[in-house]
């Protein structure tokens, strides 16, 4: 066993012309000058004459005294907690899961297995999760709202996504479990907050009008350039659907009149340089982007190699670059994998609980059965229960319940553990067979989001002060 009392890891890194410190334990984030940098490495492991000493012959321009200064002030940061900081959270992460034990705030509905594309990346097996192709009914998407609400306490915002498959080709269904959980709102002190994932195909202006006065959030699957997309997300004759869904999709950003949305896109091995994916996206109008890479089994022609890490992490720093380029020019866009707020951070259940997929978060298959999350569905073992008799297979939801940072020793000595809560579990499993395992190609690429999202905020409090001189 290890212990996290006193484990205390800082990390240091130079990007976009800037010398970064972050404190992993705070989130303190400091940007600083090249002497501090390096004193930053060399404090806590040397005398203070040791380190000025050390810091003279590097930084010969400064004096004893103006070093002896420095020094003092990163003690002040390390008594005020922004810099060394001391995790003591480990004993807080099984004591914030039990809090909610038992309390349910999203589902994921899967109101069609069953698609009208045939993309071969698909983790889901065009829609199938391994079993029959199959449309919820209304009674069952009826009782999956009630399970919520009867599940949710005292919680009053409640998600539900609807997810395939393609949900478009069950939306009647769609809109009458629309209907029924608007119906119960007031009466239960809810609200339902909607989101709805499609490939596009069968968008049209009734689709646009109804989700944009009922759904939270649209993310509509996109993988950028035409030849990449129509690669992999092709009908069952063979054809790409670039042509058919992106006027589709233009018509439902325009019409959505600021709502939330999101492209969503994958790479693979075969365009691992994906921000040529991204500015084709923007070419197209869209500014609420989100590129996922792809997680398949290792021996699979699009799995991401060892040689596209590289050029993968430069994508990342290059789409850094162009988000702060567009916004001196006026023309921002988001990017889901670089929004961090540094001033609040996430909150520290968050940081140590992660997801909350198998307890807080259950997806529903079309016949009621419940899975920790739709990247588990059709996996027997991890069915958890049904929404009539709820959750019996309590050794897995248990499992998922401890299932957070501290549980993975891999973790202990990662800077970036409590802004990934030790990763997403679907991964894991599929990458280790255990839902506490590493992925640790996704971890590397998480770690390179996170410090081009840093460096980005960075720049933009730059800006902001250059705005106000």
């Amino acid at each position: 066993m290890f212990s996290y009392k006193e484990k205390i890891v800082i990390h240091q890194y130079q990007l976009g012309g800037y010398n970064i410190v972050m404190d992993s334990v705070s989130g303190a984030v400091h940007v600083v000058d090249d002497v501090t940098y390096d004193m930053v490495a060399e404090y806590p492991d040397g005398t203070r004459d040791a380190v000025i000493a050390s810091l003279q012959a590097k930084h010969p321009d400064y004096t004893y005294e103006e070093l002896s200064e420095l020094y003092d002030e990163i003690g002040e940061l390390k008594e005020d907690g922004s810099l060394y900081a001391e995790d003591n959270f480990a004993p807080m992460a099984g004591e914030l899961k039990a809090r909610t034990s038992g309390v349910v705030k999203a589902l994921c509905l899967h109101v069609a297995h069953t698609c009208n594309l045939n993309c071969s990346y698909c983790f889901a097996s065009q829609g199938r999760f391994h079993g029959e192709r199959a449309l919820m009914s209304f009674e069952t998407g009826k009782r999956a709202i009630d399970f919520l609400v009867e599940h949710s306490g005292a919680r009053r915002n409640l998600e539900v996504d609807f997810f395939g498959g393609e949900p478009l080709l069950n939306w009647e269904v769609v809109k009458q479990i629309v209907e029924y959980a608007r119906s119960i709102e007031k009466e239960h002190g809810k609200n339902f907050r909607f989101t709805l994932t499609t490939n596009g195909m069968l968008v049209d202006d009734e689709v646009i009008e109804y989700s944009n006065r009922e759904m939270h959030n649209v993310v509509l699957s996109l993988d950028g350039r035409k030849e990449v997309h129509d690669r992999f997300r092709k009908d069952y004759a063979g054809k790409g659907s670039w042509d058919v869904i992106v006027p589709k999709f233009q018509k439902f950003v325009e019409a959505r009149g600021g709502k939330n949305y999101y492209m969503r896109g994958t790479f693979t091995h075969a365009n691992p340089d994906f921000l040529e994916d991204i500015k084709t996206m923007l070419d197209l109008g869209f500014t609420e982007l989100s590129m996922e890479p792809v997680v398949c089994a290792p021996g699979d022609p699009m799995a991401l190699t060892e040689e596209d890490l590289p050029i993968v992490c430069g994508q990342y720093e290059k789409l850094a670059e162009l988000m702060l380029q567009r916004e001196k020019e006026g023309r921002p866009f988001t990017f889901y994998h670089y929004m961090i707020d540094l001033e609040n951070g996430p909150c520290i259940y968050k940081r140590i609980s992660g997801c909350g997929s198998g307890t807080e978060y259950m997806a529903v298959t079309p016949w009621g059965d419940l899975y920790p999350c739709h990247q588990f569905v059709g996996e027997g073992s991890f069915k958890l229960g049904d929404i009539w008799k709820g959750v019996d297979n309590t050794a897995v939801r248990d499992d998922f319940a401890s299932c957070n940072v501290y549980a993975r020793e891999e973790c202990r000595d990662c800077w970036a553990r409590l802004y990934c809560a030790g990763g997403c579990a679907a991964n894991a499993y599929h990458a280790t067979g255990s839902v506490r395992g590493v992925y640790e190609y996704g971890c590397k690429l998480f770690r390179k989001r996170l410090e081009c999202a840093i460096m980005l905020k960075a720049a933009e409090a730059d800006m902001e002060d250059g705005t106000e001189e």
